[in-house]
């Protein structure tokens, strides 16, 4: 008996030894694991080689490929998120070493995707853009986190968002990493009392980057106290007195442990609260050439307690999600973009289906039809839409696509058909004939806005073209056209396309993103969408003045070039990136420049002048009919729209042009080559669709918003536009104008010839009159360069008048002399003789 109670000791010895070694043994390949993870996070590199970037570069990542391809693929996953796996197994293998077991060890295990999930949702909120340093095109969630963003954002107002994410974050995390509920929820009580203050900054901040709708904004202010900040207690924690803290002593010191922090993150989150800039700015209003700055003055010490006030609302350019309110400082109204509402709401009863039978049975009439012409072949596939039907067709070995695409009249008219479209199909061995449905289907905006091709878009200058063929809808950018040129005759649905282009862009980007310029010669396609924000000057329906705005189009993007080439950056979002980063940094651009000569020696004067770090938005040109300009102003208009397409779409600068005469006298081959991305609407013939398309079957298309898009290098793309109505349109301009007053530029449409004095074809004349030696006088003082054959080139003028002009500044002082070689300097400051600034500054 005896012998046998000791063995069954000695058994659970080896039993407790043997479970505590494999305990141990597993908490220490726990922390191995945290550790290695751990290292893996800290030393990413994107550009190692991984599931998502194929490179031959060595890997960097200390822990080498496997621990860079571990944290690219949880980087991507849960984003800042993965940082919870560390702690985890840090957790876990600390208790497993130090045998420290819990009441239910499966606890942890089942609230560890939950905690993933929360804590990717909650960092998916913060504020859009991402830092810079972020290396990845999802959000700080990762791809779990804007997921669940992208599905809940829409059924829930943002603070029960927040607040709900928060909680399941914390208490799914605790339960998680295995701590003891009492030490958790102290730690917990910490930070509750900022939560909600730091909820308010968070969606300051969310409405900034467009998250946000109107009514979700005034409840969040309506909900979410204000900020409480201390003043610090009288003399008696000088005095050192020990009395029991009271209850607002004790909130103090809450605040200095949870909220100082707090705010240090909610600086992080939103970086240019702070930024100073120029004041008095109504909403929508923005320059759009900087001014010249003066000198920096050192601003005096924002005394103890008081916040300065930004004043600037300009953010860089970004697209923000549906129905969100746009940046704006505090202490202004935010600017609520338009709402689905506005929109006529899709009907059940447009959608016609046709049953399978029917399909099948127009097909053996098809490919009947096709053999009484002597084409053999077989339909292979039926794939019906919401306007045509596509039946693809595997035509016999040695049939030419030519032969049958010529057959289309006599297919459609065999069929009883109005049209009928054939075009090959790239890449197979098959013929697309497309026929009209017995009953179309109309597409409306407003499914289209709410659709998730145009939600989840990254296009810059969003455009909802329609649906396709197959029902889908159709997102393009317009950035990466970068310009569109559209035609069709009359009735085709031009013009409703060009209104659903114009509302894409309403509905997605603010005044401050994005502003318009529409030229109207009809004078009554576009007047509708008079004195709303975005526009930079009323819709000018003149050609004269038409051919002056363009000019002045031209002449912004030469100046967005040179400030560009100040910061030595591509492009306008590389611009706006760099000025954003100095503006949160309070950095001062400057750039070096030659202001004169040294008198004895000849050696360049140099200074350093700054440069303005005002974001410049895009400027979306549309032009209704520009076949009634060609007329007017033939040469002016055609060299506007060349260099405008040749340049501008690195400057921010992207042009619509439209015109219901696509023949060779308006779309010169010099406007076609420099506009490749092209719609046709139904035309009359097949050599306007030859003219517009490069190839035949516009002339085939249905009407009413039936097109053909032709993308750069790509395949042509049948797409049905939506129907817009003129009491949709009303309803969008109606809000929009709510929400602000248009800030007018008159210089765009002034009718001076003030326009001589940037680079161009265009003379300002011989004459040596007041205004002519006032131009003169600019350019010299601006480009720092005095010389006849400069002046020569610059004004378009003759040799004699421009050595007049020379000679007259000399005697006024404005220049020097001509030294030994011919040089002379300017005398007179960039502020010009009388200090006054001497350009016409946006």
């Amino acid at each position: 008996m005896a012998a046998t109670i000791a063995g069954e000791r000695v058994g659970g010895v080896i039993r407790n030894l043997v479970l505590g070694l494999l305990l141990r043994t597993g908490g220490a390949v726990l922390l191995g694991l945290a550790g290695f993870l751990a290292l893996a996070l800290v030393g990413h590199d994107p550009a190692d080689p991984s599931f998502s970037t194929a490179s031959d570069r060595p890997v960097r990542n200390p822990a080498g490929l496997a621990g860079a391809v571990l944290a690219d693929l949880v980087l991507q996953l849960f984003g800042l998120s993965a940082w919870l796996l560390v702690a985890v197994s840090l957790s876990w293998g600390l208790r497993l070493v130090l045998r420290r077991p819990l009441r239910w060890p499966w606890l942890p295990v089942a609230f560890l995707p939950l905690a993933l999930l929360s804590t990717s949702a909650f960092f998916a909120l913060l504020p859009q853009p991402a830092p810079a340093s972020w290396p990845f095109r999802v959000g700080l969630g990762g791809l779990v986190g804007d997921f669940l963003w992208s599905r809940i954002q829409t059924r829930l107002a943002f603070e029960t968002w927040y607040l709900g994410t928060l909680v399941a974050a914390l208490v799914s995390s605790v339960l998680a990493l295995g701590l003891r509920w009492g030490e958790s929820l102290w730690a917990l009580g910490r930070i509750a009392a900022g939560s909600l203050w730091l909820g308010r900054r968070v969606s300051a901040a969310a409405v900034r980057a467009g998250r946000l709708s109107q009514e979700a904004w005034r409840g969040a202010r309506s909900s979410v106290a204000p900020p409480v900040h201390p003043v610090a207690p009288p003399a008696a924690a000088e005095r050192g007195e020990e009395a029991e803290p009271s209850p607002a002593r004790r909130r103090r010191n809450l605040w200095r442990r949870v909220g100082r922090p707090l705010e240090a993150v909610a600086r992080w989150l939103d970086p240019e609260e702070d930024d100073v800039a120029t004041a008095g700015r109504r909403p929508g209003q923005l320059s759009l050439r900087p001014a010249v700055e003066e000198e920096a003055v050192s601003a005096p010490p924002t005394p103890a307690g008081e916040r300065r006030q930004p004043r600037s609302r300009n953010r860089p350019s970004r697209v923000p999600e549906p129905q969100a309110v746009a940046a704006a400082a505090e202490g202004e109204r935010p600017f609520a973009l338009p709402s689905p509402e506005l929109l006529a709401e899709a009907r059940r009863d447009s959608r016609h289906a046709q049953s399978r039978g029917a399909l099948e049975e127009m097909a053996r009439r098809l490919e009947g039809v096709l053999e009484d012409f002597g084409v053999r072949g077989e339909i292979v596939d039926i794939r019906p839409g919401p306007v045509v039907t596509l039946f693809e067709l595997e035509p016999a070995p040695g049939t030419r696509s030519q032969r049958v695409i010529n057959l289309a009249d006599d297919i459609a008219r065999s069929l009883s058909q109005t049209s009928v479209r054939i075009a090959t199909v790239p890449g197979r061995n098959v013929i697309g004939i497309e026929l009209p449905n017995p009953k179309r289907e109309i597409v409306y905006l407003r499914e289209l806005i709410e659709s998730e091709a145009f939600r989840s878009t990254e296009a810059r200058l969003p455009l909802a073209l329609g649906k396709d063929i197959a029902g889908e809808p159709y997102v393009v950018d317009l950035a990466r056209m970068p310009h569109l040129l559209i035609a069709g005759t009359t009735g085709s649905g031009k013009s409703v396309a060009i209104n659903a282009m114009i509302l894409s862009l309403l509905y997605r980007l603010t005044p401050d993103q994005c502003r318009l310029l529409m030229i109207d010669p009809k004078v009554i396609e576009l007047s509708v969408y008079e004195d709303i924000p975005h526009l930079l000057c009323p819709v000018v329906t003149e050609p004269q003045k038409a051919v002056v705005a363009l000019k002045w189009v031209v002449r912004q993007m030469d100046e967005r070039y040179r400030l560009m080439s100040y910061l030595g950056v591509r492009d306008i979002f590389s611009f706006n990136r760099r000025v954003a980063q100095a503006r949160a940094r309070g950095e001062r651009l400057e750039r070096r420049v030659r202001v004169g000569f040294e008198p004895g020696t000849g050696a360049p004067i140099m200074e350093n002048q700054p440069i303005d770090t005002t974001p410049l938005p895009l400027v979306v040109v549309i032009v209704d009919e520009v076949a009634d300009l060609m007329m007017t102003a033939g040469r002016e208009i055609e060299h506007a729209i060349q260099r405008l397409s040749q340049k501008a779409r690195a400057a921010g600068i992207h042009l619509i042009v439209a015109t219901q005469r696509p023949s060779v006298d308006v779309l010169t081959g010099v406007i076609k080559a420099n506009l490749p991305s092209r719609i046709s609407f139904r035309v009359s013939s097949k050599i306007d669709s030859r003219t517009i398309l490069g190839e035949s079957g516009a002339e085939q298309l249905l009407g009413q918003g039936d097109m053909l898009y032709l993308m750069p290098g790509d395949r042509i793309t049948r797409i049905h536009g939506p129907l817009v109505t003129d009491q949709e349109v009303e309803a969008v301009v109606e809000h929009l104008r709510r929400q602000g007053e248009p800030n007018y530029l008159e210089e765009i449409t002034r009718g001076d010839d003030n326009e001589a004095e940037s680079p161009g074809p265009w003379p300002a004349g011989e004459g040596g009159g007041e205004d002519l030696y006032a131009r003169a006088v600019q350019i010299v003082i601006r480009d720092g360069k005095a010389s006849t054959s400069y002046l020569q080139r610059r004004l378009s003028i003759g040799y004699n008048s421009a050595a007049r002009l020379i000679e007259r500044m000399e005697a006024e002082g404005i220049v020097s002399a001509a030294d030994h070689v011919g040089r002379r300097q300017v005398l007179a400051g960039r502020g010009g003789v009388d200090g006054t600034e001497p350009m016409d500054h946006l």
